[in-house]
């Protein structure tokens, strides 16, 4: 037996419309598998809010001829190891690098590690992706 429940949603014609174009679009093959996505993101949202365990990617462009710019970003890393789980480097070019951190802990300590590393001068782009940790 699934642990999967049934329920019944009532909303506008214009809503359930255009959720539907919307769903059509992102190739969800039911609107189940939406409203579970949704439902989802929501949650993460509201553990991010309330300060609770989150995993992610901190994803960040910089230009490494910068002085000094990835001794100081190492630097950080170093101080968040609690934090970071794994790190990706990537050489776009002569000059600019990506670089790729899996994150785990608290939301707070994600996000100072995320400002920390974007206030940088140096640091072209960084974006911060958050999920559940599952706890």
């Amino acid at each position: 037996m699934s642990d999967l429940y049934r329920f019944g949603v009532s909303l506008e014609k214009q809503l359930i419309e255009a959720f539907d174009r919307h769903i059509n679009a992102q190739h969800y093959k039911t609107r189940s598998e939406a409203i579970r996505d949704l439902i989802r993101e929501e949650l993460v949202r509201k553990q991010w809010i309330e300060g609770g365990t989150v995993a992610g990617a901190i994803v960040m462009t910089y230009d490494h001829h910068k002085r000094e710019l990835v001794n100081l970003l190492l630097d950080i890393q170093h101080d968040f190891q609690e934090t970071i789980i794994s790190t990706q480097h990537v050489h776009l070019d002569h000059h600019h690098c990506l670089e790729i951190l899996a994150v785990k802990g608290k939301a707070a300590d994600v996000d100072k590690l995320a400002t920390t590393l974007k206030v940088q001068v140096g640091v072209k782009h960084l974006s911060l992706s958050i999920t559940s940790s599952t706890e």
